[in-house]
């Protein structure tokens, strides 16, 4: 038994079912979809991939690419994507770091990239196109063979993704077969997925929510997906009458709402719109809703537990709340240095348990002790709360707390005020090393389209809606706030800028 694969595709299903569909419009269906993928997994013992053993990827978004993915859970290997937008240096730690057996890269990255798997060690290193071209196809036979799958238990790795490192380190969350299964299942039961969905799939897939959320939620619905290479908002408006679900960031929501062909009409077969990866603004909710019809269902999740919470698919979703914890997953609030658990709407760092619970940081066994409680909890690093109701509500990270003159500022109570006011688009607040205080609050906004905003007209607003020690010291205006490929807002980066604000 192969645990993750055979959740994803049971015996049983009807193979001549449309699992993908390209943008060209061709169709692609179940039985090609697990040939393809045996194919692929003949490729990797070819290339002599044994079970455990690490394929890195850093290759654009395709059905084949999506294949290699299969593949490795149907070879017993542990799959290892990179964003693509990884330098070649950051490549080379990545691959010193996870050791893998395999390297596929993008054709035309080869000549760079090649020499850096070289020197960090891989032994077999190959590519893979956009269009499916490149060496590791050219490796496969259509023999027609029988494959058997690579028996794997519920606790064995099925991949390894590592955080961002906005801070330190990048680290390895290591993800087993039933972490991924599990949370799949639960997915398909709160969103209430069947096989009649159709997937607007324009999420990149070296991430959990293309690769994870999206692809393994569709698969283990049997439910069909519109692949698309990218999010480009007229092409999403184009399949959007075939299409019944669409899962994005909040940066997909907004594009859309700037699209005049956003209404109700091209939105009418649509069955519900997801939004994680980042915060979405309340405004950008109501918009939206008011727009379409449709209230976006928001869910929080994280690259080492997948998915933890959604607002419900029938019942209130709370614009700015991320909703209620998953079945099967338990949520609690806790003080952050002491552990001590918190009571109703307290502020505190937000814990984990739960079977989509990882399963540690790649060799760092030290690390690991460290995430969690002694009682098994995971510490999550987000600062938030939980309310009367049970809805989970996220104010930040714990290394975005600034702690300015003795008192605690939660980021995300000041931007909620700055972003309510006349003018402000949207904002980001920091804390900036400051000679009497220690930390100062720091704003950091982006006026509306066509709009001027001045700092001290924006700090005399905030006065009357928030206390003294509140309030930013200073305010500084851009055109765009810096984000990563998930559209998260990338504080570390606005705190080096700014770093020296009261430096004189």
């Amino acid at each position: 038994m192969n645990h993750l694969f055979d959740a994803l595709f049971p015996a049983g299903r009807d193979l001549s079912k449309t699992c993908v569909t390209r943008p060209g419009g061709s169709i692609i269906d179940y039985a090609a979809i697990i040939e393809g993928s045996a194919r692929y997994a003949r490729a990797l013992v070819q290339l002599r991939v044994g079970t455990g053993d690490r394929v890195a990827v850093q290759v654009d978004k395709s059905l084949e690419a999506l294949l290699l993915y299969l593949a490795c859970v149907r070879a017993g290997a542990v799959f290892l994507p990179l964003n693509t937008a990884y330098t070649s240096h950051e490549v080379g730690y990545f691959l010193r770091d996870a050791e893998p057996a395999l390297f596929v890269g993008r054709p035309e990255a080869h000549e760079e990239l090649a020499p850096v798997a070289s020197s960090a060690g891989v032994q077999a290193i190959e590519t893979l196109g956009r269009s499916g071209d490149g060496t590791l196809p050219s490796l496969m036979r259509n023999d027609g063979g029988i494959w058997q799958d690579v028996p794997r238990g519920a606790d064995d790795l099925a991949a390894i993704l590592y955080t961002s490192g906005t801070t330190g380190r990048s680290k390895g969350a290591m993800l087993t077969h039933e972490n991924l299964r599990s949370n799949a299942a639960v997915l398909v039961e709160t969103w209430r997925w069947t096989s009649e969905d159709i997937l607007i799939h324009a999420l990149p897939i070296f991430h959990a929510h293309g690769l994870f959320v999206a692809s393994n939620v569709t698969l283990m619905a049997g439910a069909a997906m519109i692949f698309l290479p990218k999010f480009e908002p007229a092409e999403v408006l184009r399949w959007m009458p075939q299409a019944t679900a669409m899962m994005g960031v909040p940066t997909f929501y907004t594009r859309l709402l700037a699209e005049d062909r956003l209404d109700r009409d091209v939105a009418s077969r649509m069955r519900v719109f997801i939004s994680g990866s980042a915060p979405l603004l309340a405004e950008t909710h109501e918009a939206f809703k008011d727009r379409t019809g449709h209230a976006i269902l928001e869910r929080y999740g994280m690259t080492e537990t997948s998915m933890n919470t959604s607002n419900p698919y029938d019942g209130a979703r709370l614009p700015g709340s991320v909703g209620l914890p998953l079945k099967g997953t338990s949520v609690r609030v806790a003080e952050p240095e002491t552990g001590e658990i918190l009571g109703t709407n307290e502020i505190g760092v937000i814990e984990l348990k739960g079977p989509n619970v990882f399963k540690g940081y790649w060799q760092m066994p030290e690390k690991t002790a460290s995430e969690f409680r002694a009682d098994g909890w995971f510490i999550t690093g987000d600062l938030g709360k939980i309310d009367e109701a049970g809805y989970v509500w996220i104010l930040g990270r714990a290394k975005d707390l600034v702690i300015s003159g003795g008192y605690n500022v939660y980021p995300k109570e000041v931007e909620e005020e700055l972003d309510l006011l006349d003018g402000v688009a949207e904002s980001a607040v920091i804390g900036i090393p400051h000679p009497d205080f220690g930390e100062a609050v720091v704003a950091v906004v982006v006026p509306e389209r066509g709009r001027t905003v001045a700092e001290t007209e924006l700090i005399a607003a905030l006065r009357q809606k928030i206390a003294a020690y509140k309030l930013p010291k200073r305010v500084v205006v851009v055109e765009e706030l810096p984000r990563n490929t998930m559209a998260k807002v990338q504080k570390n980066l606005l705190r080096e800028d700014l770093q020296h604000l009261f430096a004189s």
